[in-house]
C-alpha cells in the first residue's frame, strides 16, 4: 500500500498538475491530506472493532463482535478500491502518468493484498465456531466494498476529470492512513517483530516492481 501510493498515485498526481499548468505539489498536498482526514472521519463514525482489540472504536452500537470485525475491514478496504478506480479512469481519460498496464499492475498488487486481509477475517471467525462456509463468506463480503468504491470514483472522475490528481493524492493518503494506524502497529505486536518488518520489506519492494515494470 506505500508503495502503491507512491508510484502509482502521488508521482501521476504531480505530473497531471504539472501538465494541467498547477503547482505540481498543491493538489498532491490537498488530495493526499484530506484522504487521511476521510478515514479518520470513517473510523469516528463508523463502529467496528479490530482483530486483536479488546474494546470496539466508533460510536456506542449493539452490533455483534463479528459484525464489528467485519465493518473494520471493510473500512480498510475502501481506499483500496478508490485508488484501482482512481488510477482506471486516469488511464481511461488517457492523462500522462498513468497507463492501463500501470492500473492493472496495481489492481494485481491490492489483489494479492486481499488474501491475506480475507483470512484475517475468516480465520478468527472460524475459530469462534463459526462454520468455515460462513467464515469464508464474511471474509469474502468484507471485500465487496472495492469494486463499489472502484466503480464510483471511475463514474465521478469521468465527469470531472480536472480532478483527478486530487483524487489520486486522496486515495494515496487514505492507504496511508490505514498502514500507519492500523497496519504498523499490528506487525510491531509480538516477539517477532522483525518479521512484520521483513514483511513490509518484500510488499514493498513487490508492489515498487511491479507497478515499474508494467507502467
Amino acid at each position: 500500500m506505500i508503495a502503491a501510493s507512491v508510484w502509482s498515485l502521488l508521482i501521476p498526481s504531480i505530473e497531471m498538475a504539472e501538465e494541467q499548468g498547477l503547482p505540481a505539489w498543491l493538489p498532491a498536498t490537498i488530495g493526499f491530506l484530506l484522504g487521511i482526514l476521510f478515514l479518520g472521519i470513517l473510523d469516528k463514525i463508523v463502529p467496528h472493532m479490530h482483530i486483536e482489540a479488546t474494546l470496539p472504536e466508533g460510536p456506542k452500537s449493539k452490533l455483534k463482535k463479528t459484525t464489528m470485525m467485519i465493518l473494520a475491514v471493510t473500512l480498510h478496504n475502501i481506499p483500496e478500491g478508490m485508488a484501482v478506480g482512481v488510477i482506471f479512469a486516469g488511464a481511461i481519460a488517457g492523462n500522462v502518468g498513468v497507463t492501463m498496464s500501470g492500473a492493472f499492475a496495481l489492481a494485481l498488487g491490492i489483489a494479492i493484498q486481499n488474501f491475506p486481509e480475507g483470512a484475517i477475517i475468516s480465520m478468527p471467525l472460524k475459530s469462534e465456531g463459526i462454520s468455515k462456509t460462513r467464515a469464508f463468506i464474511y471474509g469474502t463480503l468484507s471485500g465487496i466494498v472495492e469494486p463499489i468504491a472502484a466503480t464510483i470514483t471511475i463514474i465521478i472522475t469521468k465527469q470531472i476529470v480536472q480532478i483527478l490528481p486530487y483524487l489520486l493524492a486522496f486515495a494515496a493518503g487514505a492507504m496511508i492512513n490505514v498502514v500507519v494506524e492500523e497496519l504498523i502497529p499490528d506487525l510491531q505486536n509480538g516477539d517477532h517483530s522483525r518479521i512484520g518488518t521483513i514483511g513490509v520489506g518484500v510488499g514493498f519492494a513487490i508492489m515498487m516492481i511491479l507497478d515499474v515494470a508494467l507502467g
